[in-house]
């Protein structure tokens, strides 16, 4: 086991600002709960939480972002309720990413496929750029909108489930560590079978490979090096599906980086 896995849990809202309210019911403290429970969750796995906050206090995206970019975590989770215009006509968890391909995109589809598994209808992983939180953050970031607070049926689920719903979340996690320290292990001696790979850089000198990987990594890309005939390759992202891989090398052009994909 990895000993160095680290998540930090943003339980949103907060203080005066409580979020989604229905019938009395405030969305900051839902949200407390389970960043709590997925805290427990997590560290039962052997991932080493931090939170943004531990009590009823608020601070502002761009506050909650730069203690997640402080913390030194490999994850920004951040927990939500949802709610609709018209109570009680929206149901189920989604995930919300500043862009589904990458690691954030894996994070994303993981935690709603367990959450499913759960009983939570999934209704998918979307994009919101906009979100400081999701686009502020250096690491991966997912934001959890754990069902909808002005609908009882999700309401009832979400109280009679709490704990099942945190470790639903916390397996999602897990999975993404262990596919990510996997094609890692993979990429080490090579290549990933049977995947396209978004190559941006070949160098002679290691130290100018680890350059480029630190700074995809720091704008959050899933970013690697393999070694082969003596040359460093860094690669942006390992994709299954080539339109994936085709979304990842648009968005690195688009910061100025040369690409390639290559497949194995």
């Amino acid at each position: 086991m990895n000993e160095n896995r680290k998540v930090i849990i943003d339980a949103g809202h907060g203080g005066p600002e409580p979020g989604a309210v229905y019938n009395g019911r405030k969305e900051k403290n839902d949200t407390l709960r389970l960043a709590f429970d997925l805290g427990s969750a997590l560290e039962r796995r052997g991932i080493q939480v931090s939170y943004t906050r531990v009590e009823d206090v608020y601070d502002t995206p761009y506050e909650k972002a730069a203690m997640g970019n402080q913390s030194g975590a490999d994850f920004f989770v951040s927990i939500h309720r949802n709610a609709m215009p018209v109570p009680g006509t929206g149901s189920g968890i989604e995930n919300l990413v500043f862009s589904s391909s990458g690691t954030a995109g894996l994070l994303g589809k993981n935690i709603g496929r367990q959450l499913a598994a759960v009983g939570w209808t999934d209704l998918g992983v979307k994009e919101r750029p906009s979100l400081v939180v999701l686009r502020r953050t250096k690491m991966p970031a997912v934001l959890v909108e754990a069902g909808f607070l002005d609908n009882e049926k999700d309401n009832a689920f979400f109280d009679a489930n709490l704990a099942a719903t945190a470790d639903a979340i916390a397996d999602g996690i897990l999975e993404t560590f262990e596919e990510l320290e996997a094609r890692e292990d993979q990429a080490a001696s090579g290549e990933i079978p049977g995947f396209y790979m978004v190559q941006t850089g070949v160098f002679r000198l290691r130290s100018n490979a680890e350059a480029q990987l630190q700074e995809l990594k720091d704008q959050g890309f899933p970013a690697f090096m393999t070694v082969k005939d003596g040359l460093f390759y860094v690669r942006a992202g390992a994709f299954r599906e080539m339109d994936n891989a085709v979304q990842m090398e648009r968005r690195l052009r688009r910061l100025g980086y040369g690409t390639l994909i290559t497949r194995s």
